[in-house]
């Protein structure tokens, strides 16, 4: 059995993400089998138990996952000219609070927050911003099958084959996509549901089967619904809610 590195270890794992290890074992708050780790880039067998010490564990608990109804015209991450970057949006004000007992925003909370997923300056609908590298892991890493569901308003005509062709047959950049599920969810509007995220995905699929969209909307991301969240608003990842 060959040693792996530590820190890809834990992150194979689910225990935090590589980056988050790298710190962890620096601060001295990772042990293997007991025994307190702090040399950065230490290997061992994936057969060795890992654990972290109360200060990680606590920090972890502390790391919040935000959920936002992105407008359109906000970018997901970086901001680009003309534009502002959705983390803009989460201020006080703008906080869906659904019962007393939800999370007080601390500013805090916008430290090392990140996009997890993008949504297209020209979408709406769920996008997620996390503190917690499991999390990203989980939604957008290289094995992510977490299925991610949109509303799709198009305009022209899509007979049954071009349809078919929609749920698998096509590629982008060179590469199948995986299959999808896609079907009508009223006259104008289509149900996609993907475990992969290419850029503009959705739109470039249309294109290639002669139709146009002209709404795009996520409303779920794995076990997460957009549910009644309002446009511009979020709300604090529930302690109950699972990808």
């Amino acid at each position: 059995m060959e040693k792996i590195r530590l820190s890809k270890l834990m992150s194979e794992q689910g225990i935090c993400s590589r980056r988050e290890a790298d710190r962890y074992i620096a601060l001295g708050w990772v042990y293997v089998d007991g025994q307190r780790i702090t040399e950065l880039g230490t290997k061992i067998y994936p057969s060795q138990q890992i654990q972290l010490n109360l200060a990680a564990q606590t920090r972890q608990t502390q790391q919040v996952t935000i959920l936002l109804n992105k407008p359109i015209g906000y970018v997901s991450g970086q901001p680009e000219p003309g534009y502002q970057p959705a983390i803009m949006l989460i201020k006080p004000e703008n906080q869906f609070v659904i019962n007393q007992s939800s999370r007080c925003f601390q500013p805090t909370h916008l430290k090392k927050l990140a996009p997890a997923g993008r949504l297209d300056i020209d979408s709406q609908g769920l996008l997620v911003l996390t503190q917690d590298g499991r999390i990203a892991k989980q939604l957008i890493g290289e094995n992510s099958g977490i299925e991610k569901e949109y509303l799709v308003r198009v305009e022209g005509v899509l007979p049954p084959v071009k349809l078919a062709l929609l749920n698998h047959g096509l590629s982008l950049d060179g590469q199948a996509l995986k299959p999808a599920k896609v079907g009508w969810q009223n006259r104008d509007q289509l149900q996609f549901i993907l475990r992969e995220g290419k850029k503009r995905q959705i739109r470039r699929m249309c294109e290639l089967v002669g139709i146009k969209v002209t709404g795009l909307k996520r409303v779920r991301i794995g076990n997460v619904k957009l549910g009644k969240l309002p446009e511009g608003q979020w709300r604090y990842l529930d302690d109950a809610e699972r990808f």
